[in-house]
């Protein structure tokens, strides 16, 4: 598959030019990053870690089941769905997060899985706290506002497996059905197998195909809020293989602010439709339990 042209494509090599961030997150909703420092085969090394963990026996995952929301450990197949949408969508994952706000468990093996995760989480969140510094000049916000908001915040990284098309499956079932994210801002590391699809503010859905290595940015729910919708929350899915019915894996990190943080529209979005302060941890736990894990 081709990239379609009209995707914004920056690279981190020289800093981040922080107008063209703003503005393809205000006008397609997504931005693919190109060498953005993280180390490529450590990478690589964390992709076959993860495809291993998703190998083992079900019974076997099974024991890492924590709770009912998922926010940390494994969620079986067929757990989640979609906001609106009733059917299923057809994966598994596993989240971590921050030990400080809820404990993390960790696998027996792979050996190298909680290493590798650790490793993978850190990294990410480094990058999308200095996407969201970038956005505060634009924003017009002072340069402190993101990390007084995110900064050791409630962020999630996102192992998830799709395994091949199960025979049976509802024919209104997909991999992961239209949503948009529930957090600020998310990064999605490039995934093992196309799928990947997001509308653009015409309502136009652009197959996503980045760069290898590269990551795409897109704006979640508490983006789209504190600026009134100025910053639309992107709507994205993961379609059915339409070639070989084979795994598909990727790893999106969810960059959430603090649980006590409040999301407040920003004065400068104020108006028509601005949405009443809540705060960061009660918007969650909304949303959560529209989906199904709570």
């Amino acid at each position: 598959m081709t990239q379609d042209p009209s995707v914004p494509v920056l690279s981190l090599a020289e800093g981040i030019d922080a107008e063209a961030l703003y503005r393809a997150l205000m006008r397609t909703g997504f931005v693919v990053l190109t060498d953005h420092g993280i180390d490529l085969s450590r990478l690589h090394e964390t992709y076959e870690t993860v495809a291993s963990f998703f190998a083992l026996p079900e019974q076997t995952k099974e024991r890492y089941v924590v709770g009912r929301d998922g926010q940390r450990g494994y969620t079986p197949f067929g757990r989640e769905n979609a906001k609106g949408n009733p059917v299923p969508d057809l994966k598994e994952f596993w989240h971590v997060g921050r030990d400080a706000i809820a404990p993390n468990v960790w696998p027996d093996e792979p050996e190298a899985f909680r290493r590798d995760v650790a490793w993978l989480y850190e990294e990410l969140d480094r990058v999308g706290l200095d996407l969201l510094r970038a956005l505060t000049s634009p924003l017009e916000v002072a340069r402190a506002y993101f990390d007084e908001m995110a900064a050791g915040g409630n962020s999630v990284l996102r192992l998830l497996h799709y395994p091949p098309i199960p025979e049976g499956s509802d024919p209104n079932a997909v991999r992961a059905a239209a949503h948009e994210d529930i957090n600020l801002i998310t990064l999605l590391v490039s995934a093992s197998a196309a799928g990947l699809e997001l509308m653009d503010r015409d309502g136009v859905w652009r197959p996503i195909e980045a760069p290898a290595d590269a990551i795409i940015a897109d704006a979640g729910d508490m983006l789209a809020r504190i600026t009134n919708g100025h910053i639309p929350a992107t709507t994205h899915r993961v379609v059915n293989p339409d070639g070989p019915n084979t795994s598909r894996y990727s790893m999106p990190f969810f960059l959430h602010p603090r649980p006590d943080a409040v999301l407040s529209v920003l004065p400068q979005f104020r108006g028509e439709g601005a949405a009443e302060d809540i705060t960061a941890g009660d918007f969650l736990a909304e949303r959560l339990a529209e989906i199904g894990l709570k």
